[in-house]
């Protein structure tokens, strides 16, 4: 008997993500995307889902022909997913000849992937470099402090990672290669897709500044943690200018020691920081 594709564990796991997402108040309205790369495994036992329809890619990726993924609908509200996965999620392919995507399940309404497609698949052929095929997931959302950051940090890898290893101690932990900034582009197009995916080959969050955030993993749990745990700390370090800028924070031997506990190698860029500078400082 052929189980039923809305059953699968990762149709259950995109439902908890995006919920997560919105009730983190992240994702207003249709904003941000997810899209989890799919093993043959995962598939397996639902038999040969044939393509529903087919639609052209707008760049061609033959770095992913015949692979799967399952991403968030475009123009769909996060906060609908768990009401209705089969018109808000949709399982596809890429073609073999990297042409064109086939539906093999949902956007039941005639929708298709999200319009920041372009941007999820460069991340994703980047990642699978990077990770040696580790990585599956991309993740976008409109995180509201790593976004009011961006109005007052000056925009280097070096000094927003420094910034944010600074405003919880956690994180040069988490992430250890830094984040990745990149200038205003619009949303939606090649351009933008293709830079996200050079930022990515050096770090694992990527800010778009003054609209969001992208994130990768292995996991949903991974991808969803990282930016979560870089919110926190742009959480605090937003309170903290509020209240008139710091007053003291952890040094560059703090850091030092940090890494060296947890047996990671931090972001050289970063550690040659004496701090971290606002915009125009």
């Amino acid at each position: 008997m052929t189980a039923a594709l809305e059953q699968a564990w990762f149709v259950a796991a995109m439902v908890k993500a995006t919920t997560d997402m919105w009730e983190k108040g992240w994702d207003e309205r249709n904003g941000g995307n997810v899209s989890l790369r799919l093993l043959p495994e995962d598939l397996e036992g639902f038999g040969d889902l044939p393509a529903k329809r087919t639609v052209p890619l707008s760049t061609s990726m033959p770095e992913l022909a015949g692979q799967a993924f399952i991403v968030t609908g475009t123009g769909k509200y996060f906060r609908n997913v768990q009401l209705d996965p089969e018109t808000n999620l949709g399982v596809v392919r890429v073609s073999l000849d990297g042409q064109s995507l086939d539906i093999l399940w949902g956007y039941s309404d005639g929708g298709g992937p999200t319009s920041e497609l372009p941007a999820h698949f460069r991340s994703h052929i980047s990642r699978q470099i990077r990770s040696n095929g580790r990585d599956r997931v991309v993740m976008h959302c409109h995180a509201t402090n790593l976004i009011a950051l961006t109005y007052m940090l000056e925009l280097s890898d070096a000094n927003i990672t420094r910034a944010l290893w600074e405003g919880s101690t956690e994180c040069l932990v988490v992430f250890p290669d830094g984040v990745a900034t990149m200038p205003w582009i619009t949303p939606g197009t090649d351009e933008i897709g293709a830079e996200t995916a050079r930022a990515l080959a050096r770090r694992p969050l990527v800010l778009w500044p003054f609209h969001g955030v992208f994130g990768v993993g292995k996991t949903l749990d991974e991808a969803f943690g990282l930016i979560d745990t870089a919110e926190k700390s742009a959480e605090i370090l937003v309170k903290v200018l509020s209240m008139g800028g710091p007053r003291q924070s952890m040094t560059t031997d703090n850091l030092t020691d940090l890494a060296a506990r947890f047996a990671v190698t931090p972001c050289a860029e970063a550690m040659e920081l004496a701090g971290w500078r606002l915009a125009n400082a």
